[in-house]
């Protein structure tokens, strides 16, 4: 599928796609690699990471201006969106630059990939694009609506769109993990709320499903994987086994548990052994055998939230995984 393409990656230097680069890179042997992002420091540190190997490509841009968007596009094959402003509290304080980036730099690029003919465009979503209660999660619902619906934009072109959604990335840079790593030496830790539960994804499973997306997609799917949750005390007792805990409340635009597929999206989900699909609700596309595949259909009123999961991670196993992801828990 990947095989010989040029793909592009927007916010590329980023957690998302400090993985995506290497496992695509062994697996794939693609033609090309493009990491377009607006920071020249992470670029730089990055391309130390990949010298000498002539398929990484890097381009400065930024996803709000279309123009430089036309132009990294050229030839280009596969995109995956991962460009956004993602820090809450960030997006609060400064909702403007949000809207724009997260926004309007998704339809930026639909309309440039569409006009440059590039063959599938996968974008990556959250949970809190999921009945959200903060800015960040209400942009990137817009941005998952505008990808879904580009699909009949695109008209007569070829251009393809797809939407991949996961929760909390385990080990990623500033998740609570790494947090809890750095400060668990102090004996206490500070915790929201006893009850709150986190779905855990690492970054390679999270790399895995947007392959799957590029090569299941039909165009306007929403793919949600099938992870485990785990309650934040247990992972605090994970990660710092001796520390107590200080409960300081939910801030605010916090959920206590994570949500991925709401009640109100059971009427178009369907589910299948490692994932479920979210089907666009616009132009009968929902009954589309093309996209349902061998997919069942989940009962009304379903919803896939952190707490109601069938899948837990024990402590032990998230302690197994932080042995073995030490060198690289916070730094990516």
């Amino acid at each position: 599928m990947l095989t010989n393409q040029t793909i592009l990656v927007t916010g590329g230097t980023g957690s998302f796609g400090h993985t995506f680069v290497p496992m695509t890179l062994a697996k794939y042997n693609p033609r090309k690699i493009i990491i377009f992002s607006r920071d020249e420091m992470k670029q730089w540190e990055m391309a130390k990471l990949f010298q000498g190997d002539s398929r990484v490509r890097f381009f400065i841009g930024d996803v709000r201006d279309k123009d430089r968007l036309y132009r990294a596009l050229d030839g280009v094959d596969y995109v995956v969106h991962a460009a956004a402003t993602k820090i809450v509290p960030t997006a609060e304080y400064n909702p403007f630059e949000c809207i724009k980036t997260n926004i309007n730099g998704a339809m930026n690029l639909i309309d440039a990939c569409i006009d440059k003919g590039v063959k599938r465009v996968v974008a990556l979503s959250t949970d809190k694009a999921s009945s959200p209660i903060n800015l960040y999660g209400a942009t990137k619902l817009a941005s998952d609506k505008v990808f879904v619906a580009g699909n009949a934009y695109a008209g007569g072109h070829a251009t393809r769109f797809a939407v991949v959604r996961y929760g909390n990335v385990m080990g990623s840079r500033g998740s609570v993990i790494p947090f809890f790593l750095s400060i668990g030496d102090k004996g206490v830790l500070p915790i929201t709320d006893a009850r709150m539960t986190r779905f855990m994804i690492s970054l390679e499973q999270g790399v895995e499903l947007v392959w799957h997306a590029f090569d299941d997609m039909e165009g306007g799917e929403i793919y949600v994987k099938k992870i485990p949750s785990m309650k934040v005390t247990e992972l605090a007792k994970a990660v710092a086994p001796e520390a107590a805990h200080e409960f300081v409340g939910i801030r605010p635009g916090e959920k206590l548990h994570e949500q991925m597929i709401g009640e109100e999206d059971s009427f178009y989900t369907y589910e299948y052994p490692e994932h479920f699909k979210i089907l666009p609700a616009i132009n009968g596309w929902d009954t589309s055998p093309e996209r349902i595949k061998d997919g069942k259909k989940v009962i009304e009123g379903f919803s896939y939230t952190s707490d109601n999961n069938t899948e837990w991670m024990s402590i032990a196993e998230l302690q197994t995984w932080v042995s073995a992801n030490q060198n690289k828990i916070g730094k990516i």
